[in-house]
């Protein structure tokens, strides 16, 4: 969850988890008060880290991190109204954290390539992503704010043949490769080798 009063974000771990702590990391500030725990106030962990993925580099049994990303990256067609304008720069915000920490991770990876980083103190992430079939963009705007159970049973449904899918096409990565090239994804962004630096 996101510290309304520092802007930092907070790591809730399963043995601390109440209802207080699951509605402390949901809670949108356009529509709900903030959740007060242990004297501070919370919103959405979406503004500082969706998902924070730095908490998992220290987890010594595993390199892999499948992100399940229900928030789209790309959304064509340029937003006209109040309301779509609004939905997709929530988007862009929420994408924004993950895609600095998925560049983190590149810039270490690559790092550790050209042996510039001490192998014993750091060591390369395997990032997958669960997004083929999960992401609410074809779902239209304001759609994660229905409540429906139905649509809850859909999203379940979904998402366990999502997952289906993506573990009969790369299982065999886990533990043993990235199924996400992010040089490739942050390559598309870079300057060219023959822009002017910056003075």
């Amino acid at each position: 969850a996101t510290n309304v009063e520092t802007g930092r974000i907070r790591i809730f771990v399963n043995r601390e988890l109440t209802a207080d702590h699951l509605m402390a990391s949901a809670c949108l500030p356009q529509l709900f008060q903030a959740v007060e725990i242990e004297g501070a106030h919370y919103w959405d962990g979406g503004y500082t880290g969706n998902p924070a993925l730095f908490p998992l580099y220290g987890v010594k049994a595993t390199r892999d991190i499948v992100i399940v990303q229900i928030n789209p990256l790309e959304r064509p067609g340029l937003p006209r109204t109040a309301v779509d304008i609004t939905a997709r720069v929530n988007e862009i915000n929420f994408n924004a954290n993950l895609l600095n920490e998925l560049r983190a991770a590149e810039f270490v990876a690559r790092l550790l390539d050209e042996q510039r980083l001490p192998q014993e103190r750091y060591r390369k992430m395997l990032i997958h992503n669960l997004s083929e079939g999960m992401a609410l963009a074809p779902l239209g705007v304001g759609v994660d704010l229905n409540t429906d159970l139905a649509f809850f049973a859909q999203l379940f449904d979904t998402g366990v043949a999502a997952a289906d899918k993506w573990l009969a096409e790369h299982f065999d990565a886990l533990g043993d490769r990235s199924t996400v090239d992010l040089a490739a994804m942050f390559r598309a962004g870079a300057p060219q080798d023959e822009a002017k630096p910056l003075h």
